[in-house]
């Protein structure tokens, strides 16, 4: 059996809340899990306290058993102290998009022109 540590959706429509739990890979996203081991609301702040809150003895041995984190409940358990930092790397992701590429070259163009203009 592939166990999961990830995040069950609760609340209600647009007012999330997520419950920490170790699941069976198989199972649904919110459907039957094997242990609650937390809760995260993203609706507090975020140096809320209250905002991960995480039974971190009982990830631990789910970890040691095979468990694998999910990606965003590693993120967690990385700001927890309890995993090492991932080195993550998206160079695309803080590149602008084409339209905004075209923007830029149009106002250094404008820019170019009135400075010639000028002299």
């Amino acid at each position: 059996m592939a166990v999961k540590i990830r995040l069950a959706r609760g609340g209600s429509k647009k007012r999330p809340f997520y419950r920490i739990v170790a699941a069976d890979s198989r199972m649904p996203r919110d459907g039957r899990f094997i242990e609650k081991l937390g809760t995260y609301n993203p609706l507090l702040a975020k140096d809320s306290e209250e905002r991960v809150q995480m039974d971190v003895e009982r990830i631990q041995y789910w970890m040691s058993h095979g468990a694998q984190p999910t990606d965003r409940v590693s993120r967690f358990l990385e700001a927890a102290g309890v995993i090492e930092k991932k080195e993550r790397n998206n160079p695309k992701k803080g590149e602008p998009g084409k339209k905004a590429k075209d923007r830029a070259e149009e106002k250094a163009a404008k820019a170019a022109a009135a400075a010639e203009a000028s002299e």
